[in-house]
């Protein structure tokens, strides 16, 4: 007989391994228990990045804790491709859509940008994780990426790893081809910000041995559309897409 996956999935800070227990925080509970009523007996997917997925059975339910036992793995562990995306905070609830995007496209790392001109100079980083968190719930991810705090993007860039490539989305370029040099290892996209990169940055970028201009199109896109074409553009190329 065929075992079902089970439809919800749960990331949990614990090691996952054949009949191994795993305890639940008040807020897990809650969600399992009372949002979602499952009891005793029913089965989730649990997953914590390192150890891949496992269906695990609730043999505790309570309403401030719980246990769950993990039954068998149901996928190994994958990593998304080495791919970091930067892009400059704007409003919430955009934001909020290119850390839940850039999880489900596929990326290892994401570091919120501070440019000339961003609109935001601060970030909720724990809510934000907690975004690519639900994110890789929901699309089936056995890794969540990191969010990191604010950079400054000059200081970011200024002690930048001497292996990873970066593409950078220039609207100066628009209705240019998108081309990438089709050069492997680990690659990072910078979205700029609303306002588009200042005149400084942008020719800084320019100089970069290791930066690589791209345009998105013959139209001028909104900073979170961007950063969905752009990993597009990049996935379709040199990730795990193609």
């Amino acid at each position: 007989m065929t075992v079902q996956t089970p439809k919800i999935r749960l990331y949990v800070e614990h090691p996952l391994g054949q009949e191994q227990q795993v305890g639940l925080s008040r807020e897990q509970a809650h969600y399992l228990f009372g949002v979602m009523r499952l009891t005793t007996g029913a089965q989730v997917t649990l997953f914590n990045g390192h150890d891949g997925a496992w269906r695990a059975e609730v043999t505790e339910a309570a309403k401030r804790g719980g246990t769950l036992e993990c039954r068998a793995q149901t996928a190994p562990q994958t990593l998304p491709p080495d791919l970091w995306l930067l892009f400059a905070p704007i409003k919430k609830a955009r934001t909020d859509f290119i850390v839940e995007k850039s999880v489900e496209m596929g990326v290892r790392r994401i570091l919120p940008v501070q440019t000339a001109f961003t609109n935001s100079e601060r970030i909720r980083q724990d809510r934000l994780q907690a975004h690519a968190t639900e994110a890789a719930e929901q699309c089936g991810a056995t890794y969540v990426p990191e969010v990191t705090d604010l950079h400054r993007l000059d200081r970011l860039l200024g002690d930048w790893p001497e292996d990873r490539q970066l593409m950078f989305c220039d609207e100066a370029r628009a209705g240019q081809p998108a081309t990438l040099p089709h050069s492997p290892g680990p690659w990072a996209i910078l979205i700029g910000p609303e306002g588009g990169f200042s005149d400084d940055e942008r020719a800084k970028l320019h100089a970069l041995p290791f930066a690589h201009a791209i345009a998105l199109g013959p139209r001028i896109l909104r900073a979170d559309t961007a950063a969905v074409a752009a990993l597009t553009i990049w996935q379709t190329t040199l990730g795990d897409w193609q």
